[in-house]
């Protein structure tokens, strides 16, 4: 593992607000390149607005992670976003942000179908996705304590959202459903997004709860390091995984090309 700090080896003291507050984004990549740069870096700039008040140099945190990667062939990054200058006496005023790029090792799975426990859950600010995960890390702990693989979040209002930390979606016949709740809108899933409507893949999103389940022909999660992992069932309730999906979805995710960091 690699940890830079605005292109610098990260020190113990440089890290100790890294990890309160703050946000990132998580990418494959490959030789130098990775599949939707632009919205990695859109995630970025938003969140920086959005969270410390300030813009982001998004030339400058091309070049740190490009100086990460520099030289390696296959890499799990992580570019977090967080600032040494939040001064929390104004928290109103703007925070220049600090880059922390963190490399590894490529993530590849074999895709076992997973057995998801619902939970009533809903994350704090759900758009943005920081550094804030005790929440959902404590509920997916809590189903693998219970016999499963992991939770499966159920907002305030009933509706399926997102698992632990991942994007959901379903297949209706020929129509790829997201649900309507307040979700992450995941890197993965903006870019099946985009494959989908390129291959003319009809897609919709509305409200889908627990008791729908049974009726949709698959259920998968997405995240950066997959793009359609199978579930196998809800609590106790089995569900349908047509053979179709797995196709549908990997050619509409590798339908966008590699963008050089």
């Amino acid at each position: 593992m690699k940890l830079e700090i605005n292109g610098a080896p990260a020190r113990s003291e440089d890290l100790a607000g890294a990890f309160g507050y703050g946000h990132f984004t998580a990418m494959q990549v490959r030789d130098g390149k990775v599949r939707g740069l632009d919205v990695h870096l859109r995630r970025l700039v938003t969140s920086t607005r959005r969270m410390f008040g300030s813009d982001l140099d998004t030339d400058a945190v091309r070049e740190y992670v490009r100086q990460a990667v520099r030289g390696e062939g296959a890499l799990s990054v992580r570019v977090l976003i967080f600032s040494r200058a939040m001064d929390w006496s104004d928290p109103g005023a703007p925070a220049a942000p600090d880059v922390l790029v963190r490399t590894g090792p490529p993530q590849e799975h074999e895709m076992t179908p997973l057995r998801l426990r619902s939970v009533r859950y809903e994350r704090v600010l759900p758009e943005v996705k920081h550094v804030g995960t005790f929440g959902l890390l404590h509920h997916a702990r809590e189903a693998k304590l219970a016999g499963y693989d992991d939770a499966l979040f159920i907002d305030y209002d009933g509706r399926v959202s997102e698992a632990s930390i991942w994007n959901v979606g379903f297949l209706d016949g020929g129509t790829v459903v997201w649900p309507q709740a307040p979700v992450l809108d995941g890197i993965t899933q903006q870019l099946v997004r985009r494959g989908l409507e390129r291959n003319g893949i009809p897609q919709e999103i509305r409200d889908v709860r627990p008791a729908d389940l049974p009726e949709f022909d698959a259920m998968f999660l997405t995240n950066s390091e997959s793009v359609g992992w199978p579930v196998a069932s809800v609590d106790d309730v089995e569900l349908s995984y047509a053979p179709e999906t797995g196709r549908i979805l990997a050619e509409a995710y590798d339908s966008n090309p590699w963008d050089e960091i």
